[in-house]
């Protein structure tokens, strides 16, 4: 038996791709938001983070 068959059999499956692709696409909004709402000063300091030892001064 194929897989369509199983799926054919359950009830309410066609909603399950129109739920996965909302939840996707509030999500992408949600981040999208974040990205252009937060301060840049913000976001720069969170680039940094990596460059940064435990004394905060940069390696060189």
């Amino acid at each position: 038996m194929k897989f369509i068959n199983y799926l054919k059999s359950i009830a309410g499956v066609d909603v399950f791709p129109m739920i996965s692709l909302l939840i996707f696409f509030v999500f992408f909004l949600l981040l999208l938001w974040y990205v252009f709402a937060t301060d840049r000063k913000e976001i720069l300091s969170l680039k940094n983070i990596p460059l940064e030892n435990e004394d905060n001064t940069p390696h060189l």
